[in-house]
């Protein structure tokens, strides 16, 4: 199995990270996915789009130490934005073209700070596309794009949204992420990604959706990335901590469900804990 090692579940200063990613490299996981949370936000998201912010600044410190990771940078607004949301707010709705010039911008950013991998995570419509030429226009012809291609309006990021502050102040989500009972969005949402110069599709939330993955997977000639969310590893500890049930089998039974769902690569909290079960093993 491949594995990612997702870093919001505390939040952590750079020196931490610096840490936490070579304690990462010592147990055999050699890729990480960053989200920044910054002392300051605007409306737009544009404070993501410097050098001098949060993730760029990380990715710097990591390429300084010479650390042996390959980054994934995840670019989205609602990190950065006054009101939560992944885009710019224009007559109570987020603002489709608007925010696709910002997303360009913070990925060129992040390709300049040393980003090994850009990640859209913020569904909106034509944002590979856009990406991909602003990459390309600036020189990073070979820079792969991660779409999270497959992103529902689920229940089960609330404590990455506790922890990266970033739930919307107002109104919800659900007029640009997937509606949880619509399978059929997934295979048109892929081919449009694909069509647009995508490298790579995720499915977002894992484990309530082992069915998307697996469709994912047979309609894919890329590689299938699954995200274990937040409130999955939430459960998951929080039933161990009451002694309900046996937390690694439990981590276990979860990640070989997403790896013989189609996964190709899993991004997890527990990757850490994962790695020393294998690696005891």
């Amino acid at each position: 199995m491949k594995f990612l090692l997702c870093l919001i579940t505390y939040q952590l200063s750079i020196d931490n990270l610096l840490i936490e990613c070579k304690r990462a490299i010592s147990k055999g996981i050699k890729s990480i996915l960053l989200f920044g949370i910054p002392d300051i936000k605007d409306d737009t998201g544009n404070i993501a789009c410097s050098q001098s912010s949060i993730v760029q600044k990380a990715i710097l410190a990591i390429r300084k130490e010479k650390l042996d990771l390959l980054v994934i940078a995840d670019v989205c607004n609602c990190e950065y934005t006054t009101h939560g949301h992944c885009g710019t707010i224009v007559d109570g709705d987020v603002d489709n073209d608007l925010t696709l010039k910002t997303l360009a911008k913070q990925a060129v950013s992040l390709a300049k700070a040393g980003a090994d991998i850009i990640a859209p995570s913020d569904m909106m419509d034509g944002r590979v596309s856009a990406i991909r030429e602003a990459l390309d226009i600036a020189g990073f012809l070979k820079i792969p794009i991660l779409s999270y291609a497959v992103k529902y309006s689920s229940a089960f990021y609330g404590p990455f949204r506790d922890a990266a502050q970033s739930s919307p102040k107002y109104f919800d989500r659900k007029t640009y992420q997937m509606d949880v009972a619509n399978s059929s969005e997934a295979i048109r949402e892929i081919q449009e990604d694909l069509d647009e110069g995508a490298d790579m599709i995720m499915v977002k939330p894992a484990l309530s959706y082992l069915d998307i993955i697996y469709r994912v997977k047979q309609y894919s000639h890329v590689p299938v990335v699954a995200y274990s969310v937040s409130g999955e590893y939430a459960m998951v500890k929080a039933a161990s901590e009451k002694k309900w049930i046996d937390q690694m089998s439990a981590v276990m039974e979860i990640i070989t469900s997403i790896k013989r769902a189609g996964a190709d690569i899993i991004i997890t909290y527990y990757a850490l804990e994962v790695a020393d079960f294998l690696n005891n093993k």
